[in-house]
């Protein structure tokens, strides 16, 4: 009887969970966003370095005037994991950046060029500076936002996400809102003056933030088709390193980890078989 009244109450938990699921999923209207195929995804990917440093281009000439990278430092790119920049390339593309520092012996703060243990500096000075120079909407800092974003999967999806280890929902997002913008916006859905449809938005269908890619606006050298779908490929992969720059290295511990567990586990069963293999049980 015990077990049957511990089955009923799992059997609701369950029932429970996939109401409210359902019901967080319908009240926010989520977007269906499609799953995209990455380098970096399952238990053993990688970035694809090439991919990161085009993401990089892109990042530089068409998102930088507006979104900050505060969270990641020039040194970064020169790392292990990163996008395989050398610390020559990296401190050529430090130079490039002023920051500010200070106070001097006088008491002044002053402007420098950047060095490699310098954080990528923000376009604008204040939140205030930003939403004033983008009719109020305050572009998000990007460091983290491959990590922030993401559509809700719903029940069971999140469900077959843990046993699939599908942990690309952000880089998914990204991409899907990039490419995603529709010139015209279905009959019955009103535009406010200044706003873009885009029916991938998780706050809305409309965002400030105009269509920012277009074919051939950023020149690849490497042969890499110059399309919208790529850029944004493009940018999302280097999002994702942005976000989490250590994932290679947590999926490396991560193998070693379940491997000497499945070796430690079989040591401790056939010790147990020796040790008792001759007691009636």
């Amino acid at each position: 009887m015990t077990g049957m009244v511990k089955t009923a109450r799992a059997l609701v938990a369950v029932a429970a969970l996939a109401f409210s699921a359902t019901a967080f999923a319908a009240e926010g209207e989520a977007p269906h966003i499609e799953k995209q195929q990455w380098s970096f995804s399952g238990p053993f990917g990688t970035y694809d370095r090439a991919q990161l440093q085009r993401g990089f281009k892109i990042y530089k000439e068409v998102c930088s005037s507006c979104h900050a990278l505060k969270f990641v430092a020039f040194r970064n790119l020169a790392q292990p994991g990163g996008p395989g920049f050398t610390e020559e390339e990296a401190k050529v593309i430090a130079a490039e950046y002023t920051v500010t520092d200070g106070p001097n012996d006088e008491g002044d703060m002053y402007e420098r060029p950047a060095v490699l243990a310098d954080h990528f500096p923000s376009p604008f000075p204040n939140e205030q500076a930003a939403r004033a120079a983008n009719g109020g909407a305050y572009p998000p800092d990007f460091s983290l936002l491959a990590k922030a974003r993401a559509a809700h999967r719903g029940f069971p999806a999140f469900v077959f996400d843990a046993f699939t280890q599908y942990q690309e929902q952000g880089p998914d997002y990204i991409y899907a809102l990039l490419t995603g913008y529709e010139e015209e916006a279905p009959e019955g859905v009103e535009v406010p003056a200044g706003q873009y449809y885009n029916p991938h938005f998780l706050a809305g269908k409309t965002l400030a933030m105009a269509p920012p890619l277009s074919d051939e606006l950023v020149e690849y050298t490497d042969g890499t088709p110059m399309t919208v779908d790529q850029y944004a490929r493009d940018v999302s992969a280097f999002m994702m390193w942005a976000a989490e720059p250590k994932l290679e290295e947590r999926k490396k511990i991560g193998f070693r980890v379940m491997a000497f567990l499945v070796i430690f586990g079989s040591l401790l069963y056939f010790t147990k078989q020796k040790i008792w293999r001759k007691v009636d049980h």
